[in-house]
């Protein structure tokens, strides 16, 4: 098989290297914005790089990668369904619902096989916890509780293109909240404050947040995050059930501290940027890909999917600006009109 690569820059080249790694993939092909960046990469891992996406797509690929900056995602998505290319996109599939519902709509019509990248669902913690909630171990679900928290915020020239905290960065908990439980998220209360430098507030984003989601079954879910934890980069879930409690991501590396005498756990050091959190998932995703391309697997993450948790992401944010409670069908309403 052989895979084209748009974007190569930190997500990009370590997707770069887990393709080239990979038994089934015969050929890579790569290309970026900074022709520089993409003929380094290409040296480190002896593959062909070509100058521009067009060029990418003429080279005789089989399947198409895609982590370019966010702009260029939806038309580089239509772009590889045009070619007749199996297609994986990272998250999000457009900035914004326009182009995620236009892009949804040219999947649905060409029948595309398309896969979204939202990570945590090839993280083993993740898999277990849905495993062990299908399974009956956990008994009925009661609460859910996500924690999402980087130790430094992005650039502001980031933030003010990110389309907010709950777009940006919670879409990764509203994506795995749906997939670990099964249940859909039917109404949200979200509330933010800026407790850090002012390029927040004149992107009209939070640095610190929280949200409450009322799940379908009447299951409660707490949300909280922020761009400046100190203690490092803390991504958790917590799946309280009528028999067990379940906790992704709580190991020796996690960012917290015990208060009580005599506990050393967690032993550390801790995590401290999402690379080394997630790597596996990463790699694990590329594998899914991969096994899709060859026509092995359906999609793992559709852009149905993707589509879904940017509507809890819209609610959330139309509930912070409006101090209110919003109900998920309110915001698909609008949007059909």
């Amino acid at each position: 098989m052989r895979i084209g690569l748009a974007g190569v820059g930190r997500i990009g080249a370590q997707h770069a290297r887990a393709l080239h790694a990979h038994p089934d993939v015969d050929e890579l092909v790569i290309t970026d914005a900074d022709a520089g960046r993409a003929a380094r990469l290409a040296e480190e891992l002896g593959v062909e790089h070509v100058d521009g996406t067009q060029a990418l797509l003429e080279a005789g690929i089989d399947a198409f990668v895609i982590a370019a900056a966010t702009d260029a995602h939806a038309d580089l998505i239509l772009a590889g369904i045009d070619a007749g290319l199996p297609v994986f996109c990272e998250k999000p599939v457009a900035g914004e619902l326009k182009g995620t519902v236009r892009v949804r709509d040219r999947v649905a019509e060409s029948g595309a096989l398309v896969h979204i990248g939202f990570q945590r669902r090839f993280d083993a913690g993740y898999v277990a916890a849905r495993q062990a909630l299908s399974s009956g171990a956990l008994g009925d679900l009661r609460r859910v509780h996500l924690v999402t928290a980087d130790p430094l915020p992005p650039p502001a020239g980031y933030i003010a293109t990110s389309g907010g905290v709950f777009r940006d960065m919670h879409i990764h908990d509203f994506d795995i909240v749906r997939w670990v439980t099964g249940r859909e998220v039917v109404e949200v209360y979200a509330t933010g404050a800026v407790r850090g430098a002012d390029f927040f507030a004149s992107a009209g984003d939070v640095d610190e947040s929280a949200a409450l989601l009322t799940l379908d079954d009447g299951t409660l879910g707490t949300l909280q995050g922020s761009r400046y934890n100190g203690a490092g980069y803390d991504v958790r879930m917590e799946l309280a059930g009528t028999q067990a409690t379940w906790a992704v991501g709580l190991d020796d590396s996690v960012p917290l501290r015990s208060a009580e005498p005599g506990v050393s756990f967690p032993r550390g050091p801790a995590v401290q940027a999402f690379w080394p959190r997630f790597l596996a998932a990463y790699n694990a995703e590329m594998t899914a890909f991969v096994a899709m391309a060859h026509g092995a697997a359906a999609s793992p993450c559709t852009v149905d999917e993707a589509l879904e948790a940017l509507f809890v992401a819209e609610a959330a944010d139309l509930s912070r600006r409006e101090r209110r409670a919003v109900r998920l069908q309110e915001v698909k309403d609008a949007w059909s009109r």
